[in-house]
Order: structure tokens, then C-alpha cells, then sequence
């Protein structure tokens, strides 16, 4: 199988996972998330804006910025990569339907300590499949120091055998509905 055709079964499955005890996945998931967050005690976190076959972060984002004191950052499209801004009101739809809050024109570098990270699907190498565009590949290339990744999924889609690049970006967690897999 290549990474294209199992990138579309895994959109497929995903979809129908979705519609299915959705709220209580999300919430299942978000209490992973914590559980890593408070192990892992970082700062600065990059969090995504999701969409309707993704895990519901929001709570999450909320919850670091008032209890946490985390700073917190979403993806921002330029070009072909992202780039890190601060979590803010109000949320523009953009390309791909994704929603993104305003470019907030910084230049320094950020020292990220976790990033969250939706997927499609992994395989044995714990490594990310995507949409197929690279926006992730490219931004965490771009970074001196690579964060923690958590991977997070509604419904864990992994293939048995290597068929993603040494270029897709790789997790320490990938957090579903059946719980944590560790991968340190």
C-alpha cells in the first residue's frame, strides 16, 4: 500500500468515527492531553484550530491559557508552511477551510515546548500522515529546537509496516480514543 491510498482509508474511517460518541472521544482525548501536559510541564505550546473530523482541542487551549499560564500558539498558513501566533479572537476562515486568528507580524523565534498535532494516520515509525500538503514537515524543519510532539486522533489509524519519508515529522505521544501510545 502507499502512503496516498492509505491516507484516503483513513480519511474514510475517520469521517464515520466522527459522527460516532464524538463529545465523549473528544473528552476522553482532552484528559490525555492533560495527563501528558502535566508530565511534560512545558510553556509555550502550539495547539491547532480543528476541524470536524479532528480531535476538539478548544478546550484545551482554553484551559492552558487560564489555569496553566501557558502561552499559547496556533498555526498560521504562509505560503507552503506555517508559521506560530498566538491563540486570539476572532478566528478567520482560510484556506482549506481552516480557521486562523490574524498574523501577529513577530520575528523573534519561538522556543516551543510541545506542539499538538492532528493526523490522518501513522505507521510503525510513528511518523505523521497528513493532508499531503507539508505544512507541518516544513514548520517543525524550520525550528532550531524540536518540541514534543503529541499526535491526536478520534480514531487510531496506524498501517503495520514503514511507508512514510524521514521528512514526516515524528510523535513522542499519539493520543486516541483507546488511550496513550508512548513512543520516547
Amino acid at each position: 500500500m502507499i502512503k496516498n491510498d492509505f491516507r484516503q482509508l483513513c480519511i474514510k474511517k475517520l469521517k464515520i468515527c466522527s459522527k460516532q460518541n464524538k463529545l465523549y472521544k473528544n473528552k476522553y482525548i482532552v484528559n490525555e492531553i492533560l495527563k501528558v501536559i502535566k508530565i511534560e510541564k512545558p510553556k509555550h505550546i502550539l495547539l491547532y484550530i480543528p476541524l470536524d473530523m479532528e480531535v476538539d482541542v478548544r478546550s484545551v487551549i482554553n484551559k492552558l491559557r487560564k489555569e496553566y499560564k501557558c502561552k499559547v500558539y496556533v498555526p498560521y498558513m504562509v505560503n507552503k508552511t506555517l508559521k506560530a501566533v498566538p491563540y486570539r479572537l476572532p478566528l478567520n476562515v482560510k484556506k482549506y477551510n481552516i480557521k486562523e486568528p490574524k498574523n501577529s507580524y513577530t520575528k523573534y523565534r519561538l522556543n516551543l515546548d510541545l506542539a499538538i498535532v492532528p493526523i490522518i494516520g501513522t505507521d510503525i515509525t510513528y511518523r505523521r500522515i497528513g493532508f499531503g500538503v507539508g505544512f507541518y514537515d516544513r514548520f517543525f524543519s524550520s525550528l532550531k529546537k524540536q518540541p514534543k510532539i503529541i499526535f491526536t486522533q478520534l480514531c487510531l489509524c496506524k498501517y503495520s509496516q514503514n511507508i512514510t519519508q524521514m521528512h514526516d515529522i515524528k510523535a513522542n505521544y499519539i493520543i486516541t480514543n483507546k488511550g496513550t501510545i508512548w513512543n520516547k
